[in-house]
């Protein structure tokens, strides 16, 4: 069963990827990898619900390798900076552009409340806590600031993979990130250069 459903979210991804949610068949999808669309109900109710799965799936990689990117750094304002930047720099990806930043809130609604932006969630709450206790950050509620920056990041994600030109648009978010964020600081970290 969880070998058929694992199939079936690479196959939506590889679908969803090269052709768009709307443009994808099910049956082109079902048959790639040997199953039936029976197969493809009973594990996600409809194509919405496959793209829900490859959503998740992406979204929970991007989280992943963007906080890998930040625990590169021992500073942790700068780990704050590296994660958002990272997850930004991810909508030039035509599988992420597509797939999560373009078709996933046109068929999923708002990103913020997918299941996989949790975790986003969660590290940034975290990264957040540990710069209030260190000193960096005003002392602000955790989770209304971490939902600003997190969204941040998210939102910004979102006007690059929408815009006409995304890797113009690209530093200019990234420098809109970096400067909303440094609203949330007591003062500049020594040695900080943004």
């Amino acid at each position: 069963m969880e070998q058929n459903r694992q199939k079936l979210i690479a196959a939506g991804r590889k679908a969803f990827a090269e052709h768009g949610y709307a443009n994808a068949s099910m049956d082109n999808l079902t048959a790639s990898v040997g199953l039936t669309r029976g197969a493809l109900y009973h594990n996600f109710g409809d194509k919405r619900g496959l793209m829900a799965a490859v959503v998740n799936q992406i979204d929970a990689e991007m989280a992943a390798e963007a906080q890998a990117l930040a625990a590169r750094h021992d500073d942790l304002w700068q780990r704050l900076l590296s994660e958002g930047e990272a997850y930004i720099e991810m909508a030039l990806r035509p599988e992420v552009q597509r797939i999560v930043l373009l078709d996933g809130p046109a068929v999923l609604g708002d990103p913020s409340r997918w299941p996989s932006q949790n975790a986003c969630l969660l590290s940034t709450m975290h990264s957040v806590r540990q710069l209030i206790d260190a000193g960096i950050f005003r002392p602000v509620d955790v989770e209304a600031a971490s939902r600003l920056l997190a969204g941040a990041a998210l939102n910004a994600a979102l006007f690059v993979a929408a815009s006409d030109d995304p890797a113009t648009t690209l530093p200019k978010a990234i420098e809109s990130f970096w400067a909303m964020a440094e609203g949330f600081l007591t003062h500049r970290p020594s040695g900080v250069c943004a």
